[in-house]
Formats: structure tokens, sequence, C-alpha cells
């Protein structure tokens, strides 16, 4: 099943964080956080100004994003967890 976006909203997929501290220590499932970096799947095609210009994204597909820890709504689709969230909600693109 395919899901796109309305609007200036963002379908994120999580990325997992790693399993070891730099130190060498393993993290256990229980106290891991969730990871507040992701990959955008799909994106909406921008929100729109009172006039109804098209205000464009500045994200795309493919991209790894920052976010804040408690944004966006998880959505199961097709097994997966993912997160819908607006495009405000992300901090930046990690390069």
């Amino acid at each position: 099943m395919a899901l796109k976006p309305l609007h200036d909203r963002v379908l994120v997929r999580r990325v997992e964080s790693e399993e070891k501290t730099k130190g060498g220590l393993i993290i256990p499932e229980s106290a891991k956080e969730k990871p507040s970096e992701g990959e955008v799947v799909s994106c909406g095609e921008g929100a729109r100004k009172d006039s109804g210009e098209l205000i464009e994204m500045a994200v795309k597909q493919g991209d790894r994003i920052l976010f804040g820890k408690w944004s966006g709504t998880e959505v199961t689709l097709d097994g997966e967890e993912l997160l819908m969230m607006k495009e405000s909600d992300i901090l930046g693109i990690i390069t």
C-alpha cells in the first residue's frame, strides 16, 4: 500500500541507533530511547500561502533528518512503523 502525505506533511522511517556506546558497553533494548533521526519516505507538495501560492518543501524523499523527541504521529503501514509529521517539526537535514 502506498501513502502520499498531504500539504506540508512528511512520512519518516526512524533510523535505529547504535547497539553499543563509544566505550563498548552494550545498551539493552529496554534502556534504549526511540531515535530522533530518520529518513524521509515521502512528502506532500508543500503548504500554501493565503494567496494560494505553493510553498515548496525543503526536504525530499531520501533525506536523513533530525526531529524532535515527541514529533509526529505513529502510523503502521504494511507492518512497518513510520512517523507522519509536519515539515515544521523537522529540526534539520543531516548531510
